[in-house]
């Protein structure tokens, strides 16, 4: 089942640039923007510690629906991402070793037969090349704290092409209420296949191009369709099938777990112009002496003046 899932969605990306007849008249549609951190969840401050992602939507115009060719409709992504042992100080030997993680994307949206497909590919580079751990050293200095010994044994430079792919499709339960059923297979930095599911209770997303964040799964808005005012609530998970992370490379002290499991909820505010989204999520051990899971929070301002 796995491989054939696998094969299948990737079958969707024999290519990773647009043809260059689609792109002529192209234009910015949106920008979707999305903050993690667990300081906004359990406040810890270990594990996935923060990101923040970037998108610019770029095509011919936007009526609503996706577009039934692949590239008519482009996302280029700039990801930031943090992952820390539980204790920088004086990490454990069995903890994970810290990650400072840059990715740089390009993907696309369309309408595959009925169903909703985004394709695409990252080129994701990892270690202290990135800056990452720098720039958190430099800030953790200028506070006064001691100095961080997980940034000496930190994951080292590399650099990882990859691929993904996600299928889904929305139904509707009744008016304002809609459940979207999807799979999705990434190979390069992480490998892995994942099913799962979302449901929403109000009009968020409707008509508009949603985007997917890497670390928690939480969808997002990256151009406005139907700014119907008012709350709506999102719940949604999934369960992925692991087959290979850099940031928990085989024979490290951190095994990486066979699965990867999260839970997810958000609300999301519509005003006249301006929307805020605020999500939390669950993310489950990811490697075996994890001893427990991990809250983070998501936060998206949308603003328009």
């Amino acid at each position: 089942m796995l491989p054939r899932l696998c094969l299948a969605l990737l079958s969707l990306a024999p290519l990773v640039a647009p043809p260059a007849a689609h792109a002529e008249g192209r234009v910015a549609l949106g920008w979707g923007r999305m903050f993690d951190n667990d300081a906004l969840g359990d406040m810890e401050d270990r594990w996935y510690t923060g990101s923040y992602t970037v998108s610019q939507i770029r095509g011919s115009d936007w009526r609503g629906s996706l577009p039934g060719q692949p590239f008519d409709l482009l996302e280029f992504r700039v990801e930031a991402n943090t992952i820390a042992p539980a204790d920088l100080v004086s990490p454990d030997p069995t903890d994970r070793r810290y990650a400072g993680i840059l990715s740089f994307g390009l993907h696309s949206q369309f309408d595959w037969q009925g169903i909703e497909a985004n394709i695409g590919g990252d080129l994701v580079l990892v270690g202290p090349q990135t800056g990452i751990s720098a720039f958190q050293d430099w800030a953790h200095k200028a506070l006064g704290m001691p100095d961080a010994a997980a940034y000496a044994d930190q994951i080292g430079n590399g650099v990882f092409p990859t691929i993904s792919a996600e299928v889904g499709k929305s139904f509707a339960l009744g008016p304002g209420m809609s459940i979207r059923p999807f799979a999705a297979v990434r190979a390069g930095d992480e490998t892995f296949a994942r099913i799962g599911g979302d449901l929403t209770l109000g009009h968020f997303g409707e008509g508009s191009v949603m985007l997917r964040d890497g670390a928690t799964g939480q969808r997002y808005r990256a151009v406005a369709g139907d700014r119907v005012e008012g709350l709506s609530f999102v719940a949604g998970g999934d369960v992925a099938a692991m087959l290979n992370s850099a940031y928990l490379p085989a024979g490290g002290a951190a095994i990486m777990s066979d699965t990867r499991e999260r839970l997810r909820m958000g609300v999301q505010w519509q005003g006249g112009s301006n929307a805020v989204f605020y999500g939390i999520t669950w993310i489950g051990p990811q490697f075996d002496s994890q001893p427990e899971g991990q809250i983070v929070g998501s936060l998206n301002i949308q603003l328009q003046f």
